[in-house]
């Protein structure tokens, strides 16, 4: 089905005014930005239009219940400067799970495609063309009726903003491993992609950059045993020679980067399980020299190199050299880029 979706275009861009090869995410933003509204139990009026702010209800309900989730991904430039979407049904599927979680309509997810597509293809100069750059896109949902009540809104927005990024991590990181806050519980929203699950994390991540780290990572709420996220992303560990990565228990988010990386060790020959995790595990595995690598995996990052868990008064310090890790982010980008060829069907051209 395809959406009549209108576009009033800028008269004049204002690429020229950013380094797009130079910039971290989330500094820059692109001329224009999607905008659909939910209103009587129906997506109506799809828009693009001029990148500006958005008039707010001091009473809308997601300032004050937390309605809002939002979604993450890249668009990338690949043959005769085609732009590229990197599986764009997946985030779609995910943002009505989360929708689903938080009490939220679903938004059709044809249209969430379509949607990307226009604004990236209207926005393709903005496409960073070095290594590991992007354009990052930002789909989000918010609810913006004016009401004080604890109840699901009858109003929301969904909107898509884009901004170019270079790449997050530019060298191995150092994770302290957090045993008083927690990200998530079974039950809670940790399988969403919720705005809240964010602001939570921020006071005990600056806690943990404080102490010279540079991300948390996240323990199960019960026992501060199981290992759960690393920050944003998704983490796995390759302990003799074989990877293992949380299994998705009901408070770990479904990362899209994820599940390609799990189909990427596969293809390469490398046996994956997804399986509950302890601490303990890597610590006995460090100490026995098992343990050889481990990377987290998330939209925004990539793949993220590990040097170093702090956990308690130890440090489990891992190997300098990552070679797999190394070969499935270069493998993840050139399939992005169209360097290799797209075996697995996850490009989508925004055209």
């Amino acid at each position: 089905m395809s959406y009549n979706i209108k576009i009033n275009q800028v008269q004049s861009s204002r690429v020229s005014e950013v380094d797009i090869n130079n910039i971290a995410m989330g500094n820059a933003f692109t001329d224009h930005m999607f905008i659909c509204d939910y209103e009587n139990g129906a997506w109506i009026n799809p828009r693009i239009e001029p990148l500006t702010a958005i008039p707010t209800h001091p009473a809308a309900m997601a300032l004050h219940y937390g309605q809002a989730i939002f979604e993450g991904m890249k668009a990338t430039l690949g043959n005769d400067n085609v732009p590229l979407l990197f599986r764009p049904m997946e985030n779609a599927k995910r943002l009505n799970f989360s929708a689903d979680r938080m009490g939220m309509p679903s938004f059709p997810e044809d249209l969430f495609v379509e949607s990307l597509q226009k604004l990236v293809a209207l926005e393709k100069n903005w496409i960073p063309s070095d290594e590991g750059a992007a354009l990052y896109l930002r789909p989000f949902m918010y609810a913006d009726e004016a009401f004080i009540g604890m109840r699901a809104a009858t109003r929301y927005k969904f909107i898509v903003i884009a901004s170019p990024a270079g790449p997050f991590f530019s060298k191995p990181i150092r994770l302290y491993a957090e045993t008083k806050y927690i990200r998530a519980a079974i039950g809670g929203t940790g399988e969403a992609k919720a705005a809240g699950n964010y602001a939570g994390a921020i006071r005990p991540t600056e806690l943990a950059k404080a102490r010279g780290y540079d991300q948390v990572l996240w323990l199960d709420a019960n026992e501060f045993e199981y290992i759960q996220e690393v920050g944003t992303m998704n983490v796995f560990f390759k302990i003799g020679g074989k990877f293992i990565t949380p299994d998705l228990s009901g408070s770990i988010l479904a990362g899209i980067t994820r599940m390609s990386v799990i189909d990427l060790l596969r293809d390469k020959g490398f046996e994956v399980t997804e399986r509950p995790i302890k601490i303990s595990e890597i610590i006995e595995a460090s100490q026995n020299g098992t343990l050889e690598e481990a990377f987290g995996a998330g939209t925004a990052v990539g793949i993220a190199m590990i040097e170093e868990i702090g956990y308690k008064e130890m440090k489990i310090t891992l190997p300098k050299e990552n070679p797999v890790s190394h070969d499935v982010n270069d493998t993840l980008n050139a399939i992005k880029t169209q360097k290799v060829a797209d075996k697995f069907g996850w490009l989508v051209p925004a055209v």
